[in-house]
């Protein structure tokens, strides 16, 4: 078909389904036409990643992307840490935190969903090349060491059941598999995530379900608990100090705690949006979709553990395998039923196979993006005709080996360490992120443009979380500081990841020192890569009738 009656019936399209005029469609084809051909002039036989997830990959990935054995098996030791009362409290208080990131930095990436977004692209772009640095090499390795997690999480949920086999046989296994799908397109990643996240959904509904019935006395043994939990052993539990001072560090303490389920999770959204098909449409449905999730899922989640389970219970903090420590289970024994344990295990099995999943996709995708800012090497950028970064993929996949150290105690020792620095990076970021919303908003009121998407909650919400997090990240291992539980360990790994990010960040300080410490305002570039992002709107246009309603099952 002739390319200016394809532009036509298109502008006769949106007219009819807008009541707008669609000469500017017209013009911007003609604009995104030669864009591309320059494009290509200028760095011929480049390819990038592909648009290959739909509508329904990015709502379920946003709904249940990352949650995996945090929430089902390690809120266990924060209930036995600090009781119901303050788990509730501390999910509540950091739900409300992540829905500020969310919302922030939502924002920033729907103006701009570029192939390779990432909070460190924009870092580079909107703060300081050193910032996207720091933060870019921060999400690499964080990402990618919680990927040899969630592998030994899943080997310990198999052992749940007996079997003769070697827990490194079940590593392996997983790791294959994982690596293996992020070799393959996009949407093969979009399409398992769909139903590995909906599977966790779908469990966590029937989990809230069965607590509620437990609530009221349904289960076998026609024991109605109510809030029984909270006055026996008690709605919270002092440590370290008797009376209040005791229970306010265990406040602290819990709060603390109560972020690991949450850490990276933000991130993965935005990671999604240059792969994402009609990013300007799906990535504002992801956030205001998110709050079900927090709601649901994470707050519902520990009140139903905190009136079902005990907090005194000796399974939550025994480490035994897989659904074994695990609230739900203690909850779903204590009523006497028999067969659920193992389907609650074969989820969270799922569930962290899913996240390991997730998290090598975003450490892959992370140094995919380092190099389109050029912070890494330019072979990383690299992509073969399916649009997967290949050089990428198979670097971050080298992290799956520390799966291995595991086997052994010195080497579970050691890697027990590693992991350890998650948590307080995942607050670095989060505060690293609320500094790139603040300058993007501020480029655009300057340059003014405006993003399609903005939340009520903004910019006071990303003030708030940044100075919490803040506050968050300096108490993370407070209770490390009186004399009993003392320990270098404790110490190193709660507060070692503090200095590594500045280390990071002040070494390219110096190797960049002829940079400015933040970008002008008026330097910021608003419009390079808008017109590939207008351009992947186009096919998208409203539709009526069966039309319209394909597009929303799409």
């Amino acid at each position: 078909m002739d390319p200016n009656k394809m532009v036509d019936e298109e502008k006769n399209q949106w007219t009819t389904a807008t009541g707008k005029d669609g000469d500017g469609i017209s013009a911007r084809r003609g604009s995104v036409m030669s864009a591309t051909v320059d494009h290509q002039l200028n760095e011929p036989g480049i390819k990038t990643t592909q648009r290959g997830l739909k509508s329904r990959h990015a709502q379920m990935i946003a709904l249940g992307g990352s949650i995996g054995t945090g929430l089902f098996v390690g809120t266990g030791r924060t209930l036995a840490l600090g009781g119901p009362a303050f788990i509730l409290a501390g999910f509540i208080i950091v739900s409300f935190l992540i829905f500020c990131v969310v919302t922030a930095i939502v924002e920033v990436a729907t103006y701009l969903p570029v192939h390779g977004a990432s909070m460190a692209y924009y870092g580079s772009r909107y703060v300081s090349r050193s910032m996207g640095f720091a933060l870019g090499w921060l999400y690499w390795y964080a990402l990618g060491i919680l990927v040899p997690y969630e592998i030994t999480a899943a080997g310990l949920v198999i052992d749940y059941w007996p079997n003769p086999v070697n827990i490194a046989v079940w590593m392996t296994i997983m790791l294959v598999v994982i690596v293996g799908l992020n070799f393959l397109p996009v949407r093969y990643y979009g399409e398992t995530e769909f139903w590995f996240a909906g599977t966790k959904v779908i469990l966590m509904i029937g989990l809230l379900l069965l607590s509620f019935i437990l609530f009221w006395g349904g289960g076998p043994t026609r024991d109605r608990l109510g809030f029984r939990y909270w006055n026996e052993p008690g709605a919270a539990h002092a440590m370290i100090r008797e009376g209040d001072v005791g229970l306010l560090i265990s406040f602290w303490a819990t709060l603390v705690n109560c972020i690991f389920p949450f850490v990276f999770a933000p991130e993965l959204i935005i990671f999604t949006a240059g792969e994402m098909e009609s990013p300007r449409r799906n990535l504002p449905k992801a956030a205001k979709r998110y709050i079900y999730r927090l709601v649901c899922f994470y707050i519902l989640g520990v009140l139903a553990i905190g009136v079902t389970a005990p907090s005194d219970s000796p399974s939550l903090l025994s480490g035994e395998a897989g659904a074994g420590s695990s609230p739900f289970v203690v909850a779903i024994a204590n009523a006497g039923i028999d067969v659920l344990p193992s389907i609650v295990n074969a989820v969270i099995l799922l569930s962290a196979w899913s996240s390991g999943n997730s998290f090598l996709y975003m450490s892959a995708r992370s140094l995919y993006s380092l190099a389109l800012a050029g912070n890494a090497p330019r072979v990383f950028k690299k992509c073969n005709a399916s649009g997967i970064p290949v050089y990428a993929v198979a670097a971050s996949s080298v992290f799956t080996l520390l799966s291995y150290l595991n086997v052994s105690d010195s080497g579970g020792t050691v890697f027990t360490w590693f992991v350890n620095l998650t948590n307080a990076w995942g607050m670095i970021s989060w505060a690293c992120c609320m500094i790139i919303f603040l300058r993007f908003r501020k480029a655009c009121a300057y340059h003014k443009v405006q993003s399609p998407y903005h939340s009520r909650l903004q910019p006071y919400g990303a003030w708030f979380a940044m100075m919490a997090f803040s506050l968050l990240c300096l108490i993370n291992g407070f209770t490390v500081f009186f004399p009993q539980n003392w320990s270098a360990d404790g110490f190193l790994t709660s507060y070692v990841s503090i200095p590594i990010f500045f280390a990071v960040y002040f070494g390219h300080r110096i190797w960049a020192r002829h940079d400015k410490w933040t970008l002008n305002v008026a330097d910021i570039d608003m419009h390079t890569g808008l017109q590939e992002v207008e351009d992947a709107e186009l096919p998208y246009v409203p539709r009526k009738g069966w039309g319209k309603l394909w597009s929303v099952i799409e």
